[in-house]
C-alpha cells in the first residue's frame, strides 16, 4: 500500500480512513449508499434546481431550499449549504455558500445560486447567496455543520463525515444516499414533499417537479437588482504578492480585495475546479514573495485566455486540497472572482527554470512535528520553501528523467536533480528518512495530451506552466507546454529458476484481486509468476478477494478468485498450484470493504508438501508444538494458521498466515504478512514537519508479534528452517522492521542488496520498498532478487514488484 495515503484513495490516493485502499483505488469513484446518516428530525435540503436562466428555464437562478419540520427554529449559525459535481475526479472540490439566520418552525429557507443567461423570473427574496453554478441534470448537495469545504468524493466517505447533516445526490451523481434522485432538468427541480421525508434514500425522498422556490418569510419577495457589470478599471492597491506574503498564509486571509492586476499564464476549463492562473509583470524584489495566485470559479469555464491583462476582484482564501486534517499545505486563492479583461494578447511573464541547482538539498524546515504555516520562507535553506514561493507562478523544467511512472490521471513524476540518489534502473532512492529527494516534481498536462512514460525515461525539451499544489505528490507543474518522452529502454525482469536442490519461494502483492477483475489481469500476474519469477515453488500472495469482490454481502471464502488465478497460471504454462488460506471474518480484515482480503500460499505439489493440521480459522491462534520421543522436534498445531489473531495489533488488519511446508524431507516454516498500510501518515510535502507517521504504531505492534511466534519457535529449534515475507508496508530502516529481526532471529534480504538496489515500490517518485523476504539463521547465503515488473511501469499487473529467495 502507498506509504502515505493520502489511502490511496486519490487518490488518488487519501487523508484515509481506517481502511487500507491501493494506489490504485485512491482515487476511485466508489458508488456506494450513505448508510451512516439517520434520517433528520428538523433540518433537510427540500428542494434542489440547477436549471436556472438555461433554455426553456422560467427562473433565472438556481437554488437550493432547506425544510425544517421540527417544532423550534433551526439555527444556521456557522453552517453551508455545498456542492459537488456529478462524476467528480480527484481534484475535484465542494463549492461552498455559508449560510446564516434560522429556517423557521415548519418552514422554508432559500439560498440562491448561480444566475444563468436566460430565464424571466427572479427567484423570492433569497435569505442567502452564492454564485455556484451547479448542473441542472446531476449532483450533490450537502447542508453541513461546517463553512470548510468537504474533502469526501465518494459516497462511503462522506457517510462517515459527521459534519453532514443532509445530502442529495441527483440524476447519475456518484455521491448520493442510497441512490439518487431523478428527473432533474432545466424546467424541473428535485424535491420533498410537504412532510419532508427522509429515509436515506435520495430516489424514493425526493421526485421530479416544477421548482417552487420558497423562502423563510413563506413566499416571494422583491426581485432583487441586477448584479452591476463591472466599470472600475484602475488597479487596486494591492498586487500578487501582497495577497501571498512571504509566509505560507496569505495575510490577507478572508479579506475582500479589489481589481489585482496581472496577466493571465494557464486557464483550466474542466472539472469542477476550474479557474485560471495568473501572475504580476512587475515583481517585487522578495525572493519569499509569490507572483502569482490561481482564481477559483469552481464549475464555470473561466472566460479568459492566457495573455489576457487582467484585474480581479475575490475574497482571499487558503484551501487545504485533501482538506485540513489530510495535514497538506494549503493553496492561496482567490474565491467568487469578478474578472475585468483589459488586453488580450499580451507577453507572458518569462517561466523561471527549476534546474539542478534551484531547489536545496534540503527538503523542509523542522517543526518538531508542528506546522511549518507561520515560518517566514527560507527560498535558499528548504526545497518546499522555495516551492512554495512560486506558487501560482509560471516554472519550467528542462530535459528531465522520470522517476515515477505516469499514472491513469496523466500525473508523471520527474526529478530535477539527477546525480540525487540514483538507482540502477533509473528512479530515485529513498534510503532514510532524513533524505526524502527533494528535487522530485510532479508533472501534469493542464491541456489534455498527458505523457506515457516509464521510469528511467526523460522528458525531454521543455515542460512548463504554472506550479500548483495538490492532495496528492504535493507541489506540481500544471504543464501548458510538456516535452516529449525519450524512451530510456526499461524492461521488465526476469529471474533465474531455481536448481533442483533450492527452494524458491515468493511474495507477490497482486492489488485486490478477485473475480470482478477483467481476465488479462489474471493472465498478466500468471505470466509474472510463470515468466518473470519462474515458477516459484512457494507464492505468498498478498490482496487476494473474497469471491465476489467489494460487493458486501457476507461471502468470505475466496475459492473461485484462486481457482481463476491458478488457472491462467496454468494456461501461461505454469504448473498446477495448490492454495492454502484462512478466510477471514466478514469485515474484519480492513483493505477495500467487502473485498476481505487476505494472505494466501500457492504451492507446486510436485516440487514441495504442505503440511495440513485440521483446526485452523480466522480466530485460532496456531502454536509451535513438541514432538517425537524425547520433545525436540516440532511442528504446528494447525496449518494453515494465524498468528494471535485476536490480538489488538491485527485489528482490522490482515493477519499472518504460517504454514507447514516439506522440501528433499526438509521442515519449511512460511509466514506470509501484509502488515497494515500507511493510511493516515502525514505526507512528506504536507505543512506538518516532520511528519507524524501515525500508522506506524500499529505496524510496530504486528512486528512484535511475528517476532515473539519466531521467537517462540526458535527457542524450541534453533535450526528450524523459517522464512517470512509479505508486504510489510515500511522500509528497511523503519521501526517496525527492527522489531521483526530484533534478536537476529531474523534477517531482511533487502538489507543484503547494494544500497541503490533496495526498492519494491515507486510512490510520489520515490523508489522505496515495503515488500520484504526475512529468513531465519538456518537458511544462510540465499539468492535474493525483487523482480522490478510492475512499479517503474505505466502499464502494470500491480503495483508491487514481486521478489523471489532461492533456498539451498
Amino acid at each position: 500500500m502507498p506509504p502515505s495515503i493520502p489511502s490511496a484513495l486519490r487518490g488518488r490516493r487519501a487523508r484515509f480512513l481506517a481502511l487500507t485502499i491501493p494506489v490504485g483505488l485512491a482515487g476511485s469513484l466508489l458508488a456506494l449508499p450513505i448508510n451512516a446518516q439517520a434520517a433528520s428530525p428538523d433540518a433537510v435540503i427540500a428542494e434542489v434546481y440547477g436549471g436556472g436562466g438555461n433554455s426553456g428555464a422560467t427562473l433565472t437562478n438556481d437554488f437550493i431550499e432547506l425544510g425544517n419540520s421540527g417544532d423550534g427554529a433551526f439555527d444556521l449559525t456557522g453552517w453551508s449549504v455545498q456542492y459537488l459535481s456529478g462524476s467528480p475526479s480527484s481534484g475535484s472540490k465542494w463549492q461552498v455558500t455559508e449560510i446564516s439566520g434560522a429556517i423557521p418552525a415548519g418552514g422554508s429557507y432559500l439560498v440562491e445560486e448561480s444566475k444563468g443567461a436566460g430565464g424571466t423570473t427572479a427567484l423570492p427574496t433569497p435569505d442567502a447567496a452564492g454564485t455556484i453554478p451547479m448542473s441542472a441534470t446531476s449532483g450533490t448537495v450537502a447542508l453541513v455543520h461546517s463553512t470548510t469545504p468537504l474533502t469526501c468524493l465518494t459516497a462511503a466517505d462522506c457517510a462517515a463525515d459527521p459534519g453532514i447533516k443532509d445530502l442529495v445526490g441527483f440524476g447519475t451523481a456518484v455521491v448520493r444516499e442510497t441512490a439518487p434522485a431523478t428527473g432533474a432538468g432545466n424546467t424541473t427541480s428535485v424535491s420533498r414533499n410537504a412532510a419532508l421525508g427522509d429515509t436515506d434514500d435520495n430516489s424514493a425522498d425526493l421526485a421530479a417537479t416544477a421548482p417552487a422556490p420558497r423562502n423563510s418569510a413563506g413566499g416571494g419577495g422583491d426581485e432583487p437588482s441586477p448584479t452591476p457589470s463591472p466599470t472600475d478599471t484602475t488597479p487596486g492597491e494591492l498586487r500578487i504578492h501582497d495577497i501571498q506574503g512571504s509566509t505560507r498564509l496569505s495575510p490577507k486571509s478572508g479579506a475582500t480585495v479589489a481589481n489585482v492586476p496581472g496577466v493571465v499564464t494557464g486557464v483550466r476549463s474542466t472539472g469542477s475546479s476550474r479557474g485560471f492562473w495568473f501572475q504580476d509583470s512587475e515583481p517585487d524584489k522578495d525572493p519569499a514573495t509569490s507572483e502569482g495566485v490561481f482564481v477559483f470559479t469552481g464549475s464555470a469555464t473561466p472566460q479568459v485566455r492566457a495573455g489576457d491583462s487582467v484585474l480581479v476582484s475575490g475574497k482571499v482564501s487558503e484551501y487545504y486540497p485533501g482538506g485540513a486534517s489530510a495535514g497538506g499545505q494549503s493553496v492561496t486563492e482567490l474565491t467568487g472572482p469578478t474578472t475585468i479583461v483589459l488586453s488580450s494578447g499580451n507577453r507572458i511573464p518569462a517561466a523561471e527554470l527549476i534546474g539542478a541547482k534551484t531547489l536545496p538539498e534540503t527538503y523542509a524546515p523542522d517543526a518538531d512535528g508542528g506546522t511549518i504555516e507561520p515560518l517566514p520562507l527560507r527560498t535558499g535553506k528548504y526545497a518546499l520553501d522555495w516551492l512554495e514561493s512560486r506558487e501560482g507562478m509560471l516554472v519550467r523544467v528542462g530535459d528531465s528523467r522520470v522517476v515515477g511512472a505516469s499514472n491513469e490521471y496523466g500525473e508523471t513524476f520527474v526529478t530535477t536533480k539527477p546525480r540525487q540518489n540514483p538507482t540502477p534502473r533509473g528512479g530515485t532512492l529513498y534510503g532514510s528518512y532524513a533524505d526524502v529527494n527533494s528535487g522530485r516534481l510532479l508533472v501534469t498536462s493542464l491541456t489534455g495530451g498527458a505523457p506515457v512514460a516509464n521510469v528511467g525515461d526523460t522528458l525531454t525539451g521543455s515542460t512548463s506552466g504554472p506550479l500548483d499544489y495538490a492532495n496528492y505528490g504535493g507541489y506540481s507543474l500544471q504543464a501548458t507546454t510538456i516535452g516529449t518522452v525519450r524512451s530510456g529502454g526499461l524492461k521488465p525482469e526476469v529471474t533465474k529458476k531455481a536448481k533442483s536442490n533450492e527452494l524458491s519461494v515468493a511474495t507477490y502483492n497482486v492489488e485486490n484481486l478477485d473475480p470482478t477483475d477483467p481476465q488479462s489481469k489474471f493472465d498478466r500476474l500468471a505470466v509474472g509468476i510463470v515468466k518473470n519469477l519462474a515458477t516459484p515453488d512457494i507464492v505468498s500472495l498478498e490482496e487476494i478477494q473474497d469471491s465476489n469482490g467489494a460487493k458486501d454481502d457476507g461471502t468470505v471464502t475466496a475459492d473461485q478468485t484462486l481457482a481463476q488465478f491458478t488457472a491462467a497460471i496454468k494456461a501461461a504454462g505454469g504448473p498446477s498450484y495448490e492454495w492454502r488460506s484462512v478466510d477471514p471474518q466478514d469485515k474484519t480484515d480492513g483493505g477495500e470493504p467487502g473485498g476481505n482480503i487476505r494472505n494466501v500460499f500457492l504451492f507446486n505439489p510436485k516440487r514441495v508438501g504442505f503440511v495440513d493440521h485440521a483446526g485452523g480459522d480466522a480466530t485460532t491462534a496456531v502454536e509451535v508444538v513438541s514432538k517425537g520421543k524425547h520433545g525436540k522436534d516440532i511442528t504446528l498445531s494447525v496449518s494453515p494458521g494465524r498468528i494471535n489473531p485476536t490480538s489488538d495489533a491485527w485489528q482490522n488488519s490482515r493477519k499472518p498466515l504460517v504454514g507447514e511446508f516439506t522440501f528433499r524431507g526438509e521442515q519449511y516454516f512460511v509466514i506470509g504478512n501484509h502488515f497494515n498500510s500507511k493510511g493516515g501518515d502525514q505526507p512528506l510535502y504536507g505543512r506538518f514537519q516532520p511528519p507524524t507517521l501515525s500508522s506506524e504504531v500499529q505496524r510496530l505492534a504486528q512486528a512484535k508479534e511475528v517476532n515473539t511466534f519466531v521467537s517462540g519457535l526458535l527457542a524450541k529449534d534453533k535450526k528450524a528452517k523459517v522464512v517470512v515475507l509479505g508486504d510489510l508496508n515500511d522500509f528497511p530502516f523503519s521501526p517496525p522492521v527492527d522489531a521483526l529481526t530484533k534478536g537476529r532471529v531474523l534477517t531482511d534480504l533487502m538489507s543484503t542488496l547494494p544500497k541503490n538496489e533496495r526498492y519494491s515500490y515507486v510512490y510520489d517518485g520515490n523508489s522505496q520498498t515495503l515488500d520484504h523476504i526475512l529468513v531465519s539463521p538456518a537458511l544462510k547465503k540465499p539468492g535474493y532478487d525483487v523482480v522490478h515488473i510492475n512499479a517503474e511501469f505505466a502499464d502494470k499487473a500491480s503495483d508491487h514488484d514481486p521478489q523471489v529467495a532461492r533456498l539451498r
